[in-house]
């Protein structure tokens, strides 16, 4: 309490994202833990900004890191490129491989840092701690798809650019809105699958790393990652009923590469479509899986199904 004659000091401003979670005097408990829409919304966007915190930061941390990331899969990248020349392949093909290329980097992160990190988080005795916070568990999906977005991005734009220059591969688009479309399309699907994979995962237990081996080499071959996926026949066109990489890529590669012709596959339009479908289904059936691991743990004590 202030002196007599002593004026108190103004109290210093807050932010005004901050002032939701000021500390208010309320009549009861229950009344302190009734939060208003707008309290909600910023709590979650705290969770989002901070579970995607330690991804885009990762990528200062440790500069080496960049080099790696980007040579390696250029390297990869190029091998592909080296055989469609010596086949003569059509000047495409190349551009087939470059795409190919830089969406990889994306996969990976929606396989490795998105459908086993709860999974991992579970093992080291953060799930818990996700799960007991005031917060939507969705929101450490988005925020964990939002840093994977920025880091996989880093490692596209370098292998695109750098393959682009060096093998000289020249793009022919005339739908340029509808290429960025597909793109963003292809992103929101990939990570929705992300999302819906990291809540089976937990509840599948340690079939989660096979199950990400699996959906590595294998994946990369039915999505036709360095070739047309029409070429496949009826695996190729399950691969783009099913894997939005595969639906994503033959989209952007017809948008980008206009002159080859039919390849056996829908049109983009129509892709993108299935793109959108897949967005809304993968969120929406991550968004209750989550919720059936909460019911579960509130009522059987575990967040996994038996005998894992």
């Amino acid at each position: 309490m202030a002196a007599p004659g002593i004026a108190r000091p103004d109290p210093a401003p807050v932010a005004p994202l901050r002032l939701a979670f000021v500390g208010r005097p309320t009549a009861s408990p229950q009344e302190a833990a009734n939060w208003t829409p707008r309290q909600v919304m910023a709590n979650n966007l705290r969770s989002v900004v901070g579970r995607a915190y330690p991804r885009v930061r990762g990528l200062t941390r440790e500069p080496s890191w960049l080099l790696f990331q980007m040579l390696l899969p250029f390297l990869t990248t190029s091998s592909f490129v080296f055989v469609y020349r010596a086949l003569d392949a059509p000047a495409a093909y190349i551009g087939f491989v470059v795409i190919g290329g830089a969406m990889t980097a994306f996969w990976l992160n929606v396989v490795w840092m998105m459908a086993a990190q709860l999974y991992w988080e579970k093992d080291q005795g953060n799930l818990e701690l996700y799960f007991a916070a005031p917060m939507n568990v969705m929101s450490v999906l988005f925020g964990m798809a939002v840093g994977g977005l920025v880091m996989s991005s880093t490692r596209a734009v370098a292998i695109l650019f750098i393959a682009t220059v060096v093998y000289g591969v020249s793009f022919s688009i005339s739908q340029w809105a509808l290429l960025i479309a597909v793109f963003i399309l292809t992103l929101a699907a990939l990570y929705g699958f992300g999302m819906m994979l990291a809540s089976l995962f937990v509840m599948w237990g340690r079939e989660a790393f096979h199950l990400t081996q699996l959906m590595t080499e294998p994946v990369y071959f039915v999505s036709g990652l360095n070739f047309p996926v029409g070429r496949l026949g009826f695996i190729g066109a399950l691969a783009i009923a099913l894997i939005p990489l595969a639906v994503g890529l033959d989209a952007m590669r017809q948008l980008a590469f206009v002159s080859t012709g039919p390849t056996g596959t829908p049109a983009p339009w129509i892709e993108s479509l299935i793109l959108v479908v897949m967005t809304v289904f993968f969120i929406g059936l991550a968004r209750w899986l989550l919720h059936s691991m909460e019911e579960r743990a509130r009522r059987e004590g575990r967040l996994t199904v038996r005998w894992r």
